[in-house]
């Protein structure tokens, strides 16, 4: 990789940890910063973070995006090549108890993070988008140039809004931007508001689990290392083709192009867990959809991205954690 510094926002986090530890660990040099909030458990962030600071490359900031005169300050300082905006309050059902949550990071936010690329240019802005953005649609594989106007959460629709915001500053001052829908992400490190985090929580400990819309419910699971790879490769990506050279702007999903049943994953999980769940069967929840599943096409041609982790790979290195981190023994 060409020498760079690359700012990632939300370093703390899920995605944020997992690709700040594989660029500084290829020698890029990475400055990560978040705000450590508590939508789940911090000492998760704080462990988290402690690993990444053994890596001589990489330099924490406890910075939040919505602190406009604070990104400013570090953007005129680091004069960064490449940015990477991960930073995002997360969770379609969260969004509906907490909406100013969302307005606040994803949208003041995320303009911060704009205004501060126009202001001390770089090289390329790449963020976080979501398969979210797709709502109820039945057209699949979802493919980037499906119709996106019908955003069925709050969450989403602020990531449709990013989208947007992004394709106005690429079109109005060329600032390179790339957009990733990312499609359910896992693994080990993960979100503890996640379905497959909270499922093993309830396992472990006997408790019954809540299965939506009476399982029948599909989702493209991709493994973070899959993620990771991808954004790796996708950084010095040129701009090349005849639409990004008038206007550098893109969208991409990632995801595993492979999606699981919900019961299915389930089984899984138990599998390696070694325990079945009691379960409780209850109707779809408000803001969730019925399937996901990434059309990769674009990725498979432009980067030769081909996701390689499958769901029991995946589900097993996550237990293997698990139960490391959190010192379980399960029989």
């Amino acid at each position: 990789m060409i020498s760079y510094k690359i700012l990632v926002t939300g370093a703390a986090g899920f995605v944020g940890f997992h690709l700040s530890k594989l660029l500084a660990s290829k020698g890029v040099s990475v400055i990560g910063i978040d705000s450590l909030n508590e939508y789940y458990d911090v000492q998760l962030k704080f462990d988290r973070l402690k690993i990444l600071k053994e890596i001589s490359n990489f330099t924490f900031r406890c910075v939040n995006i919505c602190d406009k005169d604070a990104l400013d300050e570090l953007f005129q300082k680091e004069k960064f090549d490449v940015v990477i905006n991960l930073a995002a309050q997360a969770g379609v059902r969260y969004s509906i108890d907490k909406p100013y949550k969302y307005i606040d990071s994803n949208l003041i936010g995320f303009i911060n993070i704009l205004e501060a690329c126009r202001n001390n240019p770089v090289k390329h802005l790449i963020y976080a988008s979501s398969s979210s953005v797709y709502g109820n649609t039945i057209e699949v594989p979802f493919s980037v140039k499906n119709r996106t106007d019908e955003p069925v959460s709050l969450y989403a629709a602020t990531k449709k809004a990013n989208e947007m915001m992004a394709h106005s500053y690429a079109a109005l001052y060329k600032i390179p931007m790339t957009g990733l829908r990312f499609f359910t992400v896992y693994g080990p490190w993960g979100r503890p508001d996640m379905a497959y985090f909270s499922f093993t929580n309830k396992i472990v400990n006997g408790e019954t689990i809540q299965v939506y819309n009476h399982g029948d419910m599909e989702r493209d699971f991709t493994y973070i290392d899959d993620i990771t790879t991808a954004i790796e490769k996708l950084i010095n990506l040129p701009f090349d083709t005849p639409e990004e050279q008038d206007k550098p702007y893109r969208l991409f999903n990632i995801g595993n192009n492979k999606p699981v049943r919900l019961m299915d994953f389930i089984s899984t999980l138990e599998k390696h867990l070694g325990k079945e769940a009691p379960k409780k069967f209850l109707p779809m929840q408000k803001g969730d959809v019925y399937r996901t599943y990434a059309d990769i096409t674009d990725l498979e041609t432009r980067i030769n991205f081909k996701p390689h982790t499958s769901i029991d790979e995946g589900l097993g290195k996550f237990v293997s954690w698990y139960k490391d981190y959190y010192k379980i023994k399960l029989v």
